[in-house]
């Protein structure tokens, strides 16, 4: 599965969450910190439903970009 991730830089770092696994989070020092960390987030939560005996969510957020003039 692909699940849409958000990454977003802090004063400190970066943090990124998963819109279709609420409660899925990670945070870390740098842009690929966070993303090992967000990838190891989205294992343990997904294994966390299913033993759980929740149904595990199916992606369905996508990412577009849109350009504007600043």
């Amino acid at each position: 599965m692909r699940y849409a991730v958000i990454i977003e830089k802090g004063e400190d770092g970066y943090g990124a969450y998963v819109p279709d696994l609420p409660g899925c989070i990670a945070a870390g020092k740098t842009r690929e910190e966070v993303k090992k960390l967000i990838r190891e987030a989205i294992e343990f939560h997904i294994e966390g439903l299913k033993e759980d005996g929740i149904s595990v969510p199916a992606p369905a957020s996508s990412i577009e970009f849109i350009e504007v003039a600043a």
